[in-house]
């Protein structure tokens, strides 16, 4: 594929009409109210909405190309991989062709270079190659090639009621990717609060493990005046060990006691609350009544907050605090916009 002037989509383009005798169309809205992109092959049209973005466009036609120039690549995966569940295959399928269009987007060498050159700078590098916040994050946790490896990132996507959409645990290990719940206190569920600004946080956790970590807001592709609002946060975060070449981490000290926001998981929580029981049972009548006031204040910030996880509940006239975390996930999925239950 030649590439000139730097222009990627007149490539792709270029490439599909040349070899694959696919043209690319952009269509009204109207032509296309329910669809982003779509393949029409009686047309031999590769149809992109005009909601798209520069950079969601560019990334709709790598994958495409993708579909069709890495079929035999992405089969032998799929294979390989043995699935017994069709939608898991197809999900699967779908995330190769996706790795391929980002891989197409920002070529693996190059932006491992410029990552280290900038200091992992996310808004330089979506300049530098054309994308999107969320696209320059999740390329930032496949950055493990032997031999020419990047800083081992981890990725949380939520919407408002805290739900995961999306979670990319990378070579991190890193608990806050992997967990099921996550700390109210963790300032990626108060990016909603500050659309579209970096919020970059030094988290530490119980047992000691800092992570450095950034959360901004994103806004899915093609939402128009009057439809339901709908917004993500992205949480991206490196553990402190790696973190001092960010340029985010500027100022920030991660050693000789350096400040750290606490931050709790779900069991975690459990631990502190059956350990300050215990605590209680083993006090005065006035130290336990003292401690019941803080626990309940500790409870209401701590547990009822917890975007959308049920932290307090109540049944036959009684709080029940247990529903998160002791009594396990019981809980029901809550509407991002959180005034109702789906």
């Amino acid at each position: 594929m030649r590439l000139g002037a730097g222009d990627l989509y007149g490539a792709i383009a270029e490439r599909l009409r040349v070899k694959h005798q696919l043209t690319i169309r952009v269509l009204p809205v109207d032509v296309m109210p329910d669809l982003l992109r779509r393949t029409d092959l009686h047309a031999r049209q590769l149809q992109l909405s005009e909601m798209l973005d520069p950079a969601s466009r560019v990334f709709g036609a790598a994958y495409q190309l993708a579909q069709i120039e890495a079929r035999g690549e992405i089969d032998g995966l799929a294979k390989g991989a043995g699935f017994t569940d069709r939608d898991a295959e197809r999900l699967y399928r779908r995330h190769l062709a996706s790795y391929f269009a980002a891989a197409l987007m920002m070529p693996y060498a190059r932006f491992l270079r410029a990552c280290e050159a900038t200091g992992y700078d996310i808004e330089l590098l979506q300049r530098r190659f054309g994308a999107g916040f969320e696209q320059v994050a999740h390329r930032l946790t496949t950055l493990q090639r032997i031999g020419a490896r990047g800083l081992p990132f981890f990725l949380v996507r939520i919407d408002r009621a805290g739900q995961v959409s999306k979670r990319f645990s990378g070579a991190s290990g890193s608990p806050l990717a992997e967990s099921e719940g996550r700390c109210p206190l963790w300032r990626l569920h108060a990016a909603f609060d500050r659309p579209g600004v970096l919020a970059v946080q030094l988290i530490e956790l119980e047992g000691g493990a800092r992570w450095l970590t950034m959360a901004r807001t994103v806004t899915p592709q093609g939402r128009r005046y009057g439809a339901v609002p709908a917004e993500f946060a992205v949480g991206l975060g490196v553990a402190a060990e790696h973190a001092g070449t960010l340029v985010v981490a500027r100022g920030t000290r991660f050693e000789g006691g350096g400040h750290a926001d606490r931050a709790w998981l779900p069991r975690m929580w459990a631990r502190r609350l059956s350990a300050a029981i215990a605590a209680a049972g083993r006090s005065s009548i006035g130290d336990q009544r003292a401690r019941a006031r803080r626990e309940r204040v500790y409870l209401w910030r701590g547990l009822r907050h917890d975007h959308g996880r049920g932290g307090k509940r109540f049944r036959g006239g009684s709080a029940d605090t247990a529903g998160y975390p002791l009594s396990g996930r019981d809980a029901d999925d809550h509407c991002p916009g959180g005034a109702a239950r789906l």
